[in-house]
Protein backbone atom coordinates (compact mmCIF):
# COMPACT_ATOMS: atom_id res chain seq x y z
CA UNK A 1 0.00 0.00 0.00
CA UNK A 2 1.24 3.39 -0.98
CA UNK A 3 1.14 5.46 2.11
CA UNK A 4 1.08 8.75 -0.15
CA UNK A 5 -1.43 7.90 -2.47
CA UNK A 6 -3.58 6.74 0.67
CA UNK A 7 -2.93 9.96 2.10
CA UNK A 8 -4.16 11.63 -1.54
CA UNK A 9 -7.17 9.61 -1.25
CA UNK A 10 -8.64 10.38 2.19
CA UNK A 11 -8.41 14.01 0.99
CA UNK A 12 -10.52 13.71 -2.10
CA UNK A 13 -12.80 11.40 -0.08
CA UNK A 14 -13.16 13.66 3.47
CA UNK A 15 -11.79 16.68 2.65
CA UNK A 16 -13.05 17.59 -0.54
CA UNK A 17 -16.59 15.19 -0.61
CA UNK A 18 -15.77 13.32 -4.07
CA UNK A 19 -14.96 9.39 -4.82
CA UNK A 20 -18.19 8.46 -3.96
CA UNK A 21 -17.94 4.99 -5.95
CA UNK A 22 -16.01 2.38 -4.98
CA UNK A 23 -15.40 1.63 -8.24
CA UNK A 24 -13.67 5.32 -8.52
CA UNK A 25 -12.19 5.23 -5.49
CA UNK A 26 -10.94 1.64 -6.44
CA UNK A 27 -9.04 3.31 -9.64
CA UNK A 28 -7.30 5.95 -7.92
CA UNK A 29 -5.62 3.47 -5.38
CA UNK A 30 -4.78 1.56 -8.33
CA UNK A 31 -3.59 4.12 -11.05
CA UNK A 32 -1.37 5.69 -9.09
CA UNK A 33 -0.46 9.15 -10.13
CA UNK A 34 3.17 9.05 -9.73
CA UNK A 35 3.64 7.00 -12.48
CA UNK A 36 2.27 10.20 -14.48
CA UNK A 37 4.10 12.62 -13.86
CA UNK A 38 8.09 13.99 -14.56
CA UNK A 39 10.63 13.06 -12.26
CA UNK A 40 11.15 16.73 -11.87
CA UNK A 41 8.22 16.83 -9.60
CA UNK A 42 8.41 13.73 -7.62
CA UNK A 43 7.96 15.45 -4.27
CA UNK A 44 4.52 17.09 -5.18
CA UNK A 45 3.17 14.07 -7.16
CA UNK A 46 0.46 13.27 -4.16
CA UNK A 47 -0.21 17.22 -3.96
CA UNK A 48 -3.47 19.22 -4.60
CA UNK A 49 -2.20 20.79 -7.90
CA UNK A 50 -1.89 20.34 -11.29
CA UNK A 51 1.75 19.71 -12.44
CA UNK A 52 4.20 20.58 -15.59
CA UNK A 53 4.44 17.83 -17.99
CA UNK A 54 6.01 19.67 -20.69
CA UNK A 55 5.28 21.54 -23.93
CA UNK A 56 3.26 24.01 -21.69
CA UNK A 57 0.52 21.54 -20.75
CA UNK A 58 0.46 19.73 -17.15
CA UNK A 59 -1.29 16.81 -15.03
CA UNK A 60 -4.39 18.49 -14.09
CA UNK A 61 -5.00 18.65 -9.98
CA UNK A 62 -6.35 15.57 -8.56
CA UNK A 63 -9.45 17.34 -7.03
CA UNK A 64 -10.53 18.27 -10.36
CA UNK A 65 -9.69 15.36 -12.31
CA UNK A 66 -12.01 13.10 -9.17
CA UNK A 67 -14.56 15.90 -9.89
CA UNK A 68 -14.73 15.58 -13.70
CA UNK A 69 -14.91 11.76 -13.90
CA UNK A 70 -18.01 11.77 -11.43
CA UNK A 71 -19.68 13.76 -13.18
CA UNK A 72 -19.15 11.65 -16.20
CA UNK A 73 -20.97 8.48 -14.38
CA UNK A 74 -19.09 6.33 -15.85
CA UNK A 75 -20.01 2.43 -15.87
CA UNK A 76 -18.53 -0.83 -17.08
CA UNK A 77 -18.68 -1.10 -20.57
CA UNK A 78 -18.91 2.34 -21.93
CA UNK A 79 -17.30 3.64 -24.61
CA UNK A 80 -15.11 6.65 -23.46
CA UNK A 81 -13.28 9.61 -25.83
CA UNK A 82 -10.81 11.41 -23.73
CA UNK A 83 -9.80 14.71 -25.14
CA UNK A 84 -6.45 16.29 -24.72
CA UNK A 85 -5.30 12.94 -22.85
CA UNK A 86 -2.05 14.51 -21.81
CA UNK A 87 0.14 12.26 -19.43
CA UNK A 88 -2.46 9.56 -19.69
CA UNK A 89 -3.40 9.67 -15.85
CA UNK A 90 -7.20 10.14 -16.11
CA UNK A 91 -7.31 7.95 -19.81
CA UNK A 92 -6.30 4.99 -17.15
CA UNK A 93 -8.75 5.78 -14.55
CA UNK A 94 -11.45 6.02 -16.66
CA UNK A 95 -9.99 2.70 -18.60
CA UNK A 96 -9.72 1.05 -14.76
CA UNK A 97 -13.54 1.88 -13.99
CA UNK A 98 -14.85 0.34 -17.48
CA UNK A 99 -12.88 -2.52 -18.09
CA UNK A 100 -13.22 -4.85 -19.28
CA UNK A 101 -15.74 -4.76 -21.49
CA UNK A 102 -15.65 -0.84 -22.06
CA UNK A 103 -12.83 0.84 -23.73
CA UNK A 104 -11.27 4.52 -23.65
CA UNK A 105 -9.71 6.49 -26.85
CA UNK A 106 -7.54 9.02 -25.90
CA UNK A 107 -6.41 11.89 -28.36
CA UNK A 108 -3.81 14.00 -28.06
CA UNK A 109 -2.69 16.41 -30.71
CA UNK A 110 0.81 17.35 -28.80
CA UNK A 111 3.47 13.92 -30.41
CA UNK A 112 5.42 14.06 -27.64
CA UNK A 113 2.52 13.82 -25.18
CA UNK A 114 0.95 10.87 -27.20
CA UNK A 115 4.45 9.10 -26.78
CA UNK A 116 4.42 10.10 -23.03
CA UNK A 117 0.81 9.07 -22.16
CA UNK A 118 1.55 5.46 -23.63
CA UNK A 119 4.76 4.66 -22.25
CA UNK A 120 2.63 5.60 -19.01
CA UNK A 121 -0.12 3.96 -19.73
CA UNK A 122 2.01 0.72 -20.72
CA UNK A 123 3.23 0.54 -16.53
CA UNK A 124 -0.97 -1.04 -16.46
CA UNK A 125 -2.64 -3.75 -18.49
CA UNK A 126 -5.15 -1.82 -19.71
CA UNK A 127 -5.70 -3.38 -22.96
CA UNK A 128 -8.95 -1.70 -23.53
CA UNK A 129 -6.77 1.91 -23.02
CA UNK A 130 -5.35 3.93 -26.35
CA UNK A 131 -3.90 6.79 -26.69
CA UNK A 132 -3.91 8.45 -30.40
CA UNK A 133 -2.32 11.15 -32.14
CA UNK A 134 -5.03 14.07 -32.76
CA UNK A 135 -6.07 14.89 -36.28
CA UNK A 136 -7.61 17.78 -38.58
CA UNK A 137 -11.14 16.71 -37.04
CA UNK A 138 -11.66 17.52 -33.26
CA UNK A 139 -12.19 14.21 -31.41
CA UNK A 140 -12.13 10.71 -32.84
CA UNK A 141 -14.93 10.18 -35.70
CA UNK A 142 -14.05 6.13 -36.34
CA UNK A 143 -14.62 5.27 -32.98
CA UNK A 144 -17.86 7.15 -32.08
CA UNK A 145 -20.22 7.18 -30.89
CA UNK A 146 -19.38 7.37 -27.54
CA UNK A 147 -21.43 7.22 -24.30
CA UNK A 148 -19.21 9.63 -22.53
CA UNK A 149 -16.55 12.23 -23.39
CA UNK A 150 -13.87 13.91 -21.30
CA UNK A 151 -12.70 17.21 -22.68
CA UNK A 152 -9.73 18.53 -20.17
CA UNK A 153 -8.57 21.73 -22.04
CA UNK A 154 -10.80 24.38 -22.15
CA UNK A 155 -12.63 25.65 -25.15
CA UNK A 156 -14.15 28.68 -26.20
CA UNK A 157 -17.26 27.16 -26.57
CA UNK A 158 -19.16 23.97 -27.02
CA UNK A 159 -17.83 21.83 -29.95
CA UNK A 160 -20.38 20.81 -32.30
CA UNK A 161 -17.52 18.14 -33.75
CA UNK A 162 -17.86 16.30 -30.43
CA UNK A 163 -21.61 16.56 -29.91
CA UNK A 164 -21.91 14.84 -33.26
CA UNK A 165 -19.65 12.02 -31.54
CA UNK A 166 -21.75 11.75 -28.09
CA UNK A 167 -24.51 9.13 -28.24
CA UNK A 168 -27.99 9.90 -27.42
CA UNK A 169 -28.22 10.01 -23.06
CA UNK A 170 -24.62 10.49 -23.05
CA UNK A 171 -22.78 12.77 -21.00
CA UNK A 172 -19.88 15.00 -22.21
CA UNK A 173 -17.98 17.08 -19.53
CA UNK A 174 -15.50 20.00 -20.75
CA UNK A 175 -14.08 23.88 -19.26
CA UNK A 176 -15.65 26.03 -21.73
CA UNK A 177 -14.21 30.11 -20.85
CA UNK A 178 -13.29 28.99 -16.81
CA UNK A 179 -16.53 27.31 -15.99
CA UNK A 180 -16.95 23.33 -16.09
CA UNK A 181 -20.05 22.43 -18.09
CA UNK A 182 -22.26 18.88 -17.72
CA UNK A 183 -23.58 18.64 -21.25
CA UNK A 184 -26.25 15.62 -21.59
CA UNK A 185 -27.48 14.78 -24.47
CA UNK A 186 -30.76 14.01 -24.21
CA UNK A 187 -33.69 12.22 -26.75
CA UNK A 188 -34.08 14.03 -30.07
CA UNK A 189 -30.67 15.93 -29.63
CA UNK A 190 -31.91 18.05 -26.99
CA UNK A 191 -28.92 19.18 -24.74
CA UNK A 192 -28.85 19.54 -21.04
CA UNK A 193 -26.01 21.84 -19.24
CA UNK A 194 -25.27 21.95 -15.87
CA UNK A 195 -21.94 24.90 -15.01
CA UNK A 196 -19.65 24.13 -12.61
CA UNK A 197 -17.85 27.62 -12.54
CA UNK A 198 -14.87 28.61 -11.54
CA UNK A 199 -12.02 26.07 -12.58
CA UNK A 200 -8.65 27.12 -14.68
CA UNK A 201 -7.18 24.99 -17.60
CA UNK A 202 -4.57 24.65 -20.17
CA UNK A 203 -6.07 26.09 -23.85
CA UNK A 204 -8.16 23.34 -26.25
CA UNK A 205 -5.62 22.87 -29.11
CA UNK A 206 -7.02 22.37 -32.76
CA UNK A 207 -5.30 22.27 -35.93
Amino acid sequence: MNESNEILISHLKDDRGLLKTKELEDAFRKIDRADFTLEDYRAEIYEDYPLPIGFGQTISQPTTVAFMLELLDLKKGDNVLDVGSGSGWATALIAEVVKPRGKVWGVEIISELVEFGRKNLAKYNLPNAKIIQAGEKLGLSEYAPYDKILVSAEAEELPKELLRQLKIRGIMVIPIKNTLYKIEKLAGGKIKETAYPGFVFVPLIVK
